[in-house]
């Protein structure tokens, strides 16, 4: 790990961004003659440019002047580089040099742990949006007691509402995404989904209390107007809520991430001790 103690220690920054200097990263990484990493970098600029990536972010030309022997100074051409493009510059490299195959696997490494670290922060919002839904639900079914409509009617209300959404009913959908019949829907839904559904459920509770409305069938058309009305928005980006595909089971997901924090104190706690 020495290699990439010194790769982090030349980081600086350049207009606000951190920035690593071609001409250091050179001779970190084995190579005497510039021109030679020079054509490294051109095969990273290609390889940046075909990922969609700009090019003059990640590789910004710059120069600047260093001292000779005879006292004078003259220009000297340097690129300031980002992490990303340090890392294309690591992949495009002569791998025979050993720092060049670190570079590669440390990166590779580091890649892989962004990677899992978004999967995670993407499955935590999905449990946190479940969650959320279930308390809304929750909320709902209280209103609606009281003003005339029982379990079996906010079920029938909160079916309709689906059916709104997704224009299937949820027995049909369920078996769609291959759901369990005896979970329910939202379980097995992708996030916006979920989203989507709680905030039709949001609108009905305020709209149910506002505009004083009784009983099953005034609430029930309120509700399915809602969802009507947030499947038109999702439309109009482009989103078809019934195309989406299914979500992991929610419940499993959960257990998922509560098993790898208690793991991950568990290292910690671990790791204090020994200090």
């Amino acid at each position: 790990m020495e290699l990439f103690r010194q790769f982090e220690s030349i980081a600086n920054d350049y207009e606000g961004v951190e920035c690593w200097s071609a001409r250091e990263l050179s001779k970190l990484l084995g190579y005497t003659q510039w021109r030679n990493f020079e054509n490294i970098v051109e095969k990273a600029k290609a390889a940046c440019m075909n990922a969609g990536q700009d090019v003059s972010y990640h590789f910004a030309d710059v120069s600047k002047m260093v001292s000779l022997g005879s006292g004078s100074e003259r220009e000297l051409y340097d690129l300031m580089l980002t992490r990303y493009a340090c890392y294309l510059i690591a992949q495009n490299g002569d791998a025979r040099k050993p720092q060049v195959a670190f570079a590669q696997s440390y990166f590779a490494v580091q890649t892989r742990r962004a990677e899992l670290i978004q999967k995670r922060i993407l499955e935590y919002e999905r449990v946190q949006a479940r969650n959320k839904l279930a308390e809304t639900e929750k909320r709902m079914s209280g209103i609606l007691y009281e003003r005339g409509v029982d379990s079996r009617g906010f079920s029938i209300i909160r079916s309709k509402g689906d059916k709104a959404l997704f224009k299937l009913d949820t027995a049909l959908l369920k078996r769609k995404l291959g759901a369990p019949a005896n979970r329910p829907l939202a379980d097995f839904l992708p996030t916006v989904s979920i989203k989507a559904k709680d905030l039709a459920a949001e609108m009905t509770s305020v709209n149910v209390q506002q505009k004083e409305l009784y009983g099953q069938k005034d609430i029930c058309d309120e509700h399915v107007d809602n969802n009507t009305a947030v499947r038109k928005m999702l439309l109009r980006r482009g989103i078809v809520p019934e195309s989406l595909p299914a979500g992991e089971d929610v419940r499993k997901v959960e257990k998922r991430l509560k098993s790898d924090e208690k793991k991950i104190k568990s290292d910690k706690n671990d790791t204090i001790t020994k200090n």
